[in-house]
C-alpha cells in the first residue's frame, strides 16, 4: 500500500509517517519503481502501536525503548512495566502542575472584580514573578548540583 493508504489503515498521517521514519521508529520503506512509498501490513500494525503510545502521550524516546523491548520476544516484562510507571509518574507531576496553575489562576481569577475599573489582580498577579525556588523542579534541580 502506499503513504496514503497506510496513513488511513493506521490511523497516522503521512506526514507523522515520514517524522516517524526520520526519527528511527518506522524502518525506511520500501520503493517501488516510481519511487513511492511501499508498505505492508507490519509496517501498519508498528503504526499503530506507534499511534497507541504517543496517545497515551509517550515520547517518542521512550517509544523507541518499547518497540525495541516489544520486538524482542526474549524481553522480561519488568522493563515494560518500569518505562510505563515512569511515564505514570511524569503524568501525575504534569496533573500536578496543572492543577496548581490552575488554582492560582483561580485564585486571580476570584480576586478580580471584573468591572470597568482599570486594576485588576489578574495583571498583578502575573506581574510577580515567584521567587526561583517557587518554581517546580528548580529547587530540586540545584540541592542535587550542590546549590541550596
Amino acid at each position: 500500500m502506499n503513504i496514503g493508504e497506510a496513513a488511513a489503515a493506521s490511523g497516522v498521517s503521512a506526514k507523522m509517517i515520514r517524522y516517524y521514519e526520520q526519527a528511527g521508529l518506522v524502518p525506511p520503506a520500501d520503493r517501488s519503481a516510481s519511487g513511492y512509498r511501499i508498505y505492508g501490513d507490519a509496517d501498519v500494525h508498528r503504526l499503530r502501536f506507534i499511534r497507541r503510545a504517543r496517545d497515551l502521550g509517550i515520547q517518542v524516546a521512550d517509544i523507541a525503548e518499547l518497540l525495541d523491548l516489544w520486538n524482542d520476544r526474549t524481553r522480561r516484562s519488568a522493563g515494560v512495566k518500569r518505562l510505563a510507571q515512569a511515564h505514570i509518574a511524569d503524568l501525575q507531576g504534569r496533573i500536578a502542575r496543572l492543577e496548581d496553575m490552575a488554582s492560582t489562576l483561580q485564585t486571580l481569577v476570584d480576586c478580580c472584580a471584573g468591572d470597568g475599573r482599570p486594576d485588576c489582580p489578574i495583571l498583578g498577579g502575573l506581574e510577580e514573578a515567584p521567587a526561583p525556588a517557587a518554581v517546580p523542579g528548580v529547587a530540586r534541580r540545584n540541592r542535587a548540583r550542590g546549590r541550596d
